[in-house]
């Protein structure tokens, strides 16, 4: 029963000139793809990992990390951790931030 379950999650793709393949649309659909995104590729055992990444320029990325972090300072209640604390509070609430765009993105 898994096996058929695989198939049916299987796409063939075929090799075009200057390494070009199309991904099925019914996967571009599902993982939010459009043209111009990037895929990182992955040797793994027996085959190849495609993986869909995002790219942002470095200015661009300062900009939005400098967003978020203003979000998460203006949410935090005044506290007397150390640090270090607030520093790994600030990675997890980041984190979380990170899984909701993601899972936003897929759906």
């Amino acid at each position: 029963m898994q096996f058929r379950e695989e198939l049916a999650q299987m796409a063939l793709v075929r090799l075009k000139r200057a390494a070009q393949i199309t991904l099925p649309a019914e996967l571009r659909k599902q993982f939010n793809l459009a043209e111009g995104d990037y895929l990182e590729a992955v040797a793994v055992e027996g085959g190849i990992l495609l993986k869909p990444v995002s790219v942002m320029d470095r200015e661009q990325a300062r900009r939005k990390l400098r967003e978020v972090l203003d979000r998460v300072h203006a949410n935090l209640p005044p506290s007397n951790k150390s640090p270090r604390e607030r520093e790994e509070e600030i990675t997890r609430i980041i984190k979380e931030l990170r899984r909701e765009d993601a899972a936003a993105r897929r759906s």
